[in-house]
This record gives structure tokens, sequence and C-alpha cells, in this order.
């Protein structure tokens, strides 16, 4: 760690090294400003205020409070607790057999379901998109062309291309129709609480179970949590049973 010194305040010199330790204090999301020179600085101005007030604190002996000492006891248990946590957990990992029979006995958590990319042109009256049903089967237009010129969706800008999606990321009767339908063909209209639907399904891909090399990080880190929860669970129950009596 750095001993570059940023600010002095009472005489007591804050160095990088406090203002690292300080850093990691911060939520991740704000951690990543940190590359940012202006946000850095923002963030010493923090360290430096917590500093400043810490010594108004003094000064008006709110050390000396029953809020202060409240404060610090909890702090003290809270720590001592974290770190007995950490302790108890430290040790607890997974064998590569165990990630295999771990993922063998949750195989259907790993499975990706059956999707469908299809094109849609979405109107509010049934009698106009009847009417576009019509030019599009007698090769007035084409289904991309019909979906630019009159579709409401935003879709229309891409032909009314809405991209691969699986079930339950639909409406259902959009979704029904959109798994059923003769890939290529025009089915419709469809009814949903947005209009009434032309839908165009394009690709159909069906529903497979993900293998185990394709998962095994993910594996490992859930049945690793898995048992660290069981421990943990352990854990407590053998100090309930010591310190609730």
């Amino acid at each position: 760690m750095s001993n570059e010194v940023l600010a002095t305040v009472a005489g007591k010199e804050i160095t990088q090294a406090d203002f690292d330790r300080f850093a990691k204090t911060l939520p991740q999301e704000q951690q990543a400003y940190l590359q940012n020179p202006q946000a850095k600085e923002y963030f010493v101005e923090q360290l430096l205020s917590l500093y400043l007030f810490a010594e108004m604190g003094k000064e008006e002996k709110l050390d000396e409070t029953e809020a202060y000492k409240t404060n610090i006891t909890n702090a003290k248990r809270d720590i001592l607790g974290q770190l007995a946590m950490h302790k108890a957990l430290d040790g607890v990992t997974v064998s590569d057999e165990e990630v295999k029979a771990f993922y063998e006995e949750h195989k259907a958590n790993y499975q990706q379901g059956e999707t469908v990319s299809a094109k849609h042109i979405l109107m509010d009256s049934e009698d106009e998109i009847k009417d576009v049903l019509s030019k599009i089967q007698s090769g007035e237009t084409t289904f991309e062309d019909a979906a630019a010129e009159y579709s409401t969706c935003p879709s229309k800008e891409r032909g009314g291309d809405l991209g691969q999606f699986g079930r339950g990321q639909m409406v259902k009767e959009f979704e029904d129709v959109a798994f059923a339908a003769e890939l290529g063909k025009v089915a419709g209209p469809v009814k949903t609480q947005f209009g009434f639907h032309l839908i165009k399904p394009e690709t159909r891909t069906e529903a497979v179970t993900q293998t185990f090399d394709d998962v095994a990080e993910n594996v490992k880190t859930t049945a690793l949590q898995e048992k660290q929860q069981t421990v943990f669970n352990k854990k407590i129950a053998e100090l309930k049973e010591k310190y609730c009596k």
C-alpha cells in the first residue's frame, strides 16, 4: 500500500493506503468510478470530511455519549460476528466429484428452453390487418415491406423482426401461435391486449440440457454456495444449543 500523503487533519496524515481501505467499503457500483480522477477526488473529499467531523466529535466530547458507546458496542459485535462467520465457512470447498454429482442431481436447472424467432405486424383494426394479409398472400407486397408500412410496433424498422425469444417472454395468445405455426408461413390475425397481429415464425429450436462442460463454473459456484449454506445452518444450530439455553 502507498504511503503517499493525501491530506493532514489535526496532525494526522491521511495516506493513499487509508483511502484504499476506505474505497473498499464503497458500494461496488461506486468503486467503478475510482478510475476517473475527478471521481476519486470527490471520494477523497468524502474521506477527509469523515476525519474532520471526527475531530469535531472529539472536541464536543461525543465519544463520551451513550449513543457513541452503543454504536461502538454494536460495531464490535458485527465485526466479531462477521470474522467468526468467515472462519466457519473458510474451509468449505467442493471436489470435482461433488460438482459433477450436483450437476446430475440438478440437471433440470440447466435446461435451455425451446425458442422461436419470428416477425410480426401489429395493427389496431382487425379489418385493416386482414386487408394487409390479403396483400401479402396475393404477392402484392412482402411481409417485411408490409410491416415497415403498416405495423404500429417499433419492430417495423426491422421488417417486423422480433428476434429470438423463449416461452414466457410474450403474451400467451401471441406465444401459442408463434410456437405452433408453420415456419415461414403467416399466421393470424391474432388478437392480444396490444391489438391484432400477423405472425411469421422463422426458426425454432428445441429445449436442450446444457452439457456439464458448458456450465461447469456455474455449477461449481452454486454447489459451493449450497454446501456453505448447509455448514452455516449446522453451525447456527450448534451455537443456539450452546448459547441459547
